[in-house]
């Protein structure tokens, strides 16, 4: 795999790959999302839209197998930020890193601490002394977890992240299976940069 990392209007020619990525992968466990390119291309135009967003591309040859997004927290969605105005706290001292989204077949290589990489430097370049990030959370017995499951705790606490106690947002999407839109309680993990 190589990488490349684009931000803002430098995003436009990834948009059709990277909504297809986001599709396929949180179509799988624990997302279960039930996504569609039109949904995609509004979420995606914040990401174009700020000059300091942050796009990680992992390619195979031409292929685009994986990518990473992030931006500041500020220039997030309201519902990422709510989390951080409820309890007295400046969105504008965090960058969220938004997603990771990998082809099956291309994990397990080290593209997730490389779009973990990328974006913190782009973080303190920009002048962010904080990181931010956040993941669905599901109970324990979903009917669609799969056996065997292991989350993702473990990676992220070794890369200096903890769960920020209490920030837990919500964010609508729709479930495989489902009509509408529900909300998705989402846990936020941080760190200092």
């Amino acid at each position: 795999m190589e990488f490349r990392v684009v931000g803002g209007a430098g995003i436009v020619p990834y948009l059709e790959d990277v909504a297809r990525l986001r599709i396929a992968v949180f179509r799988e466990w624990p997302y279960l999302y039930d996504g569609s390119a039109e949904y995609e291309e509004r979420y995606l135009q914040d990401y174009v839209d700020c000059p300091d967003s942050t796009l990680v591309l992992a390619l195979e040859g031409d292929r685009v197998v994986g990518a990473s997004t992030a931006l500041p927290l500020a220039a997030a969605e309201a519902e990422f930020q709510a989390p951080f105005l409820e309890q007295g706290l400046d969105p504008a001292a965090y960058y969220y890193l938004a997603e990771s989204v990998l082809e099956p077949d291309f994990r397990g290589q080290g593209a997730g601490h490389r779009f973990f990489d990328e974006r913190e430097a782009a973080a303190r370049r920009l002048g962010f002394a904080h990181a931010t990030f956040c993941a669905v959370v599901r109970p324990e017995d979903h009917p669609r977890r799969p056996a065997g499951y292991r989350p993702l705790d473990g990676f992220w606490k070794k890369r200096g992240y903890r769960r920020a106690e209490g920030r837990v947002g919500h964010f609508p999407w729709p479930d495989i299976g489902e009509r509408q839109e529900s909300l998705k309680p989402l846990q936020f993990w941080w760190r200092r940069l």
